[in-house]
């Protein structure tokens, strides 16, 4: 079965929907009455839903890294910082580079070149 959804649970949801449709593309969905916000991913990838954060519960305490297949990591980090989002050193691994950062509710995310290794 594939995967198609990951939840968030976030401290500000409108903060963090605007983080994925700004820097991946994602756009919002929202039915009334409904307290998740779905991000759909527009290229066929799996969905985010947006759940608030309960109040005791710390920021970035996960044991999750969302991971983007970005073919050109270099461009797509330099075009992220144009617009506010600033990644950590890009890295080499086995044919492939990735490069880290965290989104507003300090979870651990990644794009990385791998898929097209």
């Amino acid at each position: 079965m594939p995967l198609n959804r990951l939840v968030i649970y976030a401290g500000d949801v409108e903060e963090t929907a605007a983080f994925y449709e700004t820097h991946f593309g994602f756009k919002r969905m929202r039915l009334p009455g409904d307290r998740i916000v779905e991000l759909v991913a527009q290229d066929g990838g799996a969905n985010i839903m947006l759940h608030q954060a309960a109040k005791g519960q710390r920021r970035g305490q996960s044991t999750v890294k969302l991971v983007f297949d970005v073919e050109n990591v270099e461009s797509f980090c330099a075009e992220c910082a144009g617009n506010g989002l600033t990644f950590g050193p890009i890295r080499k691994a086995d044919g492939y580079v990735y490069a880290n950062a965290k989104d507003p509710c300090q979870n651990p995310i990644q794009v990385s070149s791998r898929a097209f290794r």
